[in-house]
């Protein structure tokens, strides 16, 4: 850096470079989740604690690191009173992320039967095609996960609910307590 003194402007660098080097408020980082190098301006790296390259990044980050709150649907709480109601004698687990190392929707231990509510975001590209893929290929991997650990699963397609209201979610309710009085019924008859 040099201090120039012919006019009243004083120039503090030698070059227009070493000007624009100093200027510069984008460096190179990591992110947190994918460990991608990528750039970002230093006012948003101040921000934050954690950078990512992308949204799924992030998505993927925080909800493996989440300490609180809930992703469900109206649909899916409403179910679950539902069912506690009607069978509160059966152990059912929501949400379970133990079982397969993969959220299963409704999971009942004791007969080995999962249910999966999967909405629009399973079938359409609402966030595009990349996001739908990798939403599939996890229906997948969840699938071939239930099939090894001896595990009925049944999906629930609840793409035409647009949105919660009981008088039209009363057939999803239909569907999981057939099968489950059908599972009951089987075990008590062995």
């Amino acid at each position: 850096m040099v201090h120039g003194t012919k006019n009243k402007r004083s120039c503090k660098y030698c070059s227009r470079e070493c000007s624009h080097l100093a200027r510069k408020t984008s460096q190179e980082i990591k992110c947190t989740n994918c460990s991608k190098l990528f750039v970002r301006h230093a006012n948003q790296i101040k921000k934050t604690i954690n950078s990512f390259c992308s949204q799924s990044c992030s998505a993927l980050w925080n909800n493996t690191h989440k300490t609180k709150g809930t992703r469900i649907s109206k649909l899916e709480t409403w179910l679950q009173s539902q069912l506690t109601t009607l069978y509160p004698n059966l152990i059912i687990l929501y949400n379970d992320k133990t079982t397969i190392n993969s959220e299963l929707d409704i999971y009942i231990p004791s007969l080995k039967l999962a249910f999966e509510l999967n909405g629009i975001f399973h079938y359409e590209p609402i966030y595009g095609p990349e996001k739908l893929q990798q939403i599939q290929n996890n229906d997948d991997r969840k699938f071939q996960a239930c099939i090894e650990h001896n595990i009925s699963l049944c999906i629930i397609d609840s793409s035409k609910q647009k949105y919660f209201k009981e008088s039209t979610s009363t057939k999803y309710l239909d569907i999981i307590t057939t099968l489950i009085n059908k599972n009951l019924n089987v075990a008590t008859q062995n």
